[in-house]
């Protein structure tokens, strides 16, 4: 199973995310928000933070915890490449996230994304798998 897949959009930038579980499903959602904005290949990680955020639903809480990575990469200057989702409910989330400071990496910026949207957002589950797509706001 992929983990995520860039999809063609009309004027913003769109991923289909998959997750055997809705915890694999976010933390895949969030590497492919960072795979647009950045190389990640071969980075490695020199920072951690931990990230809560809550929400009215699930699909509330998957945009709720990309602005929420978003707004860390912009005003902190990391670029993001590992998500461990500690716990995870239908209203909640917390976890762990690990990057590196852009600093002398600026050469691994890729495309600059405004906000993660709500645009035709549903979580779905098929024979076992969860996928979302997400529209991304360029």
């Amino acid at each position: 199973m992929k983990p995520f897949e860039i999809v063609d959009h009309t004027a913003d930038i769109s991923i289909k995310a998959y997750g055997k579980s809705e915890k694999e499903l976010f933390e895949n959602a969030a590497r492919g928000m960072f795979n647009i904005a950045a190389d990640l290949e071969g980075i490695t990680t020199s920072t951690e933070l931990n990230v809560k955020v809550s929400a009215l639903d699930k699909e509330e809480l998957l945009v709720e915890w990309l602005d929420e990575l978003l707004y860390n990469f912009y005003t902190k200057h990391i670029i993001f490449c590992e998500f461990n989702i500690v716990e995870l409910t239908d209203k909640s989330l917390s976890a762990k996230i690990k990057g590196r400071f852009i600093g002398e990496n600026k050469n691994r910026l890729k495309s600059e994304i405004k906000a993660a949207t709500r645009h035709g957002l549903n979580i779905v589950k098929k024979d076992g798998i969860y996928e979302v797509q997400i529209v991304f706001d360029v």
